[in-house]
């Protein structure tokens, strides 16, 4: 049978060390000019958020419904995170952090669309597939648009969840 892992000291990677998930360079002029202004935000906008959440301008105590699964025993998050990078995900800078996540990771698909993991301290993995918060922050950061898409989650990660 297989049991899930839940430590938190197996995650060494630094998430400076992980590829940026870098944004599809989109065609219409609008796309093109909120490709821009992202461009200049996302360096500042973690510390943006953070400062935000710490001072309680906004709050964000949640931990998104879309579950995946638990991280398989004996596997680790280093290993899950070096096998996400290899599928072409990358550290997801600007998402908002979730009550316990460690890592967000996420691909993109094109300019408007990603598949967007987190992976959380006990190992619980969550997935969902969203608007990009560069192209419709409003919806993006309301959730509108969020699907399930937990079965090709499943697929992407057999042998890595429970």
């Amino acid at each position: 049978m297989i049991m899930a892992q839940t430590a938190t000291n197996r995650f060494n990677i630094s998430t400076k060390d992980l590829p940026y998930s870098k944004m599809v360079f989109p065609n219409a002029a609008l796309d093109r000019f909120k490709y821009v202004v992202w461009s200049v935000l996302t360096p500042t906008w973690p510390l943006l958020r953070d400062t935000c959440t710490t001072l309680g301008m906004v709050t964000h105590e949640i931990r998104q419904p879309f579950r995946v699964g638990q991280l398989v025993l004996g596997k680790s998050i280093d290993e899950l995170v070096a096998f996400l990078v290899s599928r072409g995900y990358g550290n997801h800078f600007v998402a908002w952090k979730d009550k316990g996540e460690i890592l967000g990771l996420r691909k993109v698909e094109n300019f408007f669309h990603q598949y967007h993991i987190r992976i959380f301290e006990d190992g619980e993995i969550c997935g969902h597939y969203e608007f990009t918060p560069e192209s419709y922050p409003i919806l993006h950061l309301k959730g509108i648009g969020q699907e399930d898409r937990t079965a090709e989650f499943k697929e992407l990660l057999k042998g890595w969840i429970v």
